[in-house]
């Protein structure tokens, strides 16, 4: 009697090693530790989405040249699981500024497979922040002139 064997989770998907973006930075490289995963050694996906939410804040601070609150997660899909062990890299763009609030893409990427380094995109999402003020209160994004003189 032959029973259904069950899927190698550590064993790469077909679309595997695609590697990391080239020419771009990662705003934030991550290793999660045995604590951010469940008995099975796959990673939380809220712990993902709090790193993703880091990210995302990173390049919007910049944009709105101060503090930024997430107003809302527009997208976010879980592609791969993610183990203990992966390294991953979070790759975030700023892809629509509006009056008070910034839009922006992440990727997260993960390194696995210390030996045969396997790299495959994991996760992307779309969050919306706002600029606030000192009272965390809506303002303006500054215009880009306003930033570079």
């Amino acid at each position: 009697m032959t029973t259904p064997s069950t899927p190698d989770k550590t064993a790469p998907p077909a679309n595997a090693n695609i590697g990391l973006p080239p020419g771009k930075m990662p705003e934030l490289r991550m290793a999660p530790a045995p604590s951010d995963a469940n008995i099975y050694g796959d990673v939380f996906g809220g712990w993902i989405m709090a790193q993703v939410d880091i990210a995302g804040s990173l390049p919007a601070t910049r944009r709105a040249n101060g503090r930024v609150a997430t107003i809302s997660v527009n997208s976010f899909v879980f592609k791969h699981p993610v183990f203990v062990g992966d390294i991953l890299s979070f790759y975030a763009d700023v892809v629509r500024v509006g009056t008070t609030s910034i839009t922006v893409n992440v990727e997260v990427y993960a390194e696995r497979n210390r030996l045969q380094t396997c790299t495959v995109k994991v996760t992307e999402a779309t969050l919306t922040y706002v600029a606030t003020d000192s009272n965390r209160k809506p303002r303006p994004v500054p215009p880009i002139e306003t930033l570079i003189s």
